[in-house]
């Protein structure tokens, strides 16, 4: 389903000003359409055979192939994608970064239409005997959370003072060595971690909170309507000719029949 190729160029971008405009939509390097992640985030966007993939990739890929141009995945920090940086700096055209639309982040990115439902979800050393932040709290474990990230806001909320890892990986990484006790991650992200049996030997699911939150790509602020419009237009084709299904299916698994 994914016609074209993701490559990797971790932290170099297109720097300076330029680029080149194909049917409407202004692109940061000809020829091409940049996209900002943060690795690695399995099952939205991770390596493997020496290039990026995932759902979010594949969905992204969609709109390359509307615009007859490839896509170019870039490796950046979550906390510049986020903020709008990378965008601004024309390091790239769009974010894809499993990313929650929020109030906050509004006020730096024009998102896309919600394009996944997430929820967070509690992974924990087995036999620990507990479900709930409240029970992490209640028990004094330490917790672990991605920094920058809504998983990290919600435990912060709740009144932990979570211990907080750079990437995903540094965080589970984090779990197995014992520097915590549990992690708080989105759903799909712990899923694919427990599809590894040795993960799945030594730690469980224990808790998922339904947080209501959905995912959105992004563009720079009130810089590029007519790239947001191909997303917004990529997203509801492939719902439609179940393209999307497919994708879902392959990357993280059956479609939840209430999915929106």
């Amino acid at each position: 389903m994914a016609a074209c190729s993701a490559l990797l160029l971790t932290g170099c971008g297109s720097g300076g000003s330029g680029g080149t405009t194909v049917k409407g939509v202004h692109l940061a390097k000809a020829g091409q359409l940049t996209t900002c992640t943060h690795l690695p985030y399995p099952p939205f966007q991770f390596e493997k055979g020496g290039k990026v993939v995932g759902f979010d990739v594949a969905m992204i890929d969609l709109v390359a192939e509307e615009l007859g141009v490839k896509q170019v995945v870039v490796d950046k920090s979550f906390e510049t994608i986020k903020t709008g940086a990378d965008l601004n700096a024309n390091t790239c055209d769009v974010a894809a970064a499993g990313m929650t639309i929020t109030d906050e982040r509004k006020q730096n990115l024009d998102f896309s239409a919600p394009y996944f439902d997430a929820t967070q979800a509690l992974l924990a050393r087995k036999g620990l005997e507990v479900n709930s932040l409240k029970d992490v709290k209640a028990k004094k474990l330490k917790l672990g959370s991605q920094s920058s990230t809504t998983g990290e806001d919600f435990a912060r909320k709740a009144g932990i003072d979570s211990r907080s890892f750079e990437s995903s990986d540094a965080e589970l990484n984090g779990l197995r060595t014992g520097q915590v006790d549990v992690i708080i991650q989105d759903f799909p992200v712990v899923q694919s971690w427990l599809k590894d049996s040795r993960t799945a030997a030594k730690f469980e699911l224990v808790g998922n909170l339904d947080t209501g939150e959905q995912y959105g790509f992004a563009v720079k602020k009130g810089g590029n309507p007519q790239l947001k419009k191909k997303i917004d237009a990529a997203i509801a084709k492939a719902r439609k000719d179940g393209t999307y299904r497919k994708l879902h299916e392959k990357w993280i698994g059956p479609l939840p029949e209430d999915a929106r």
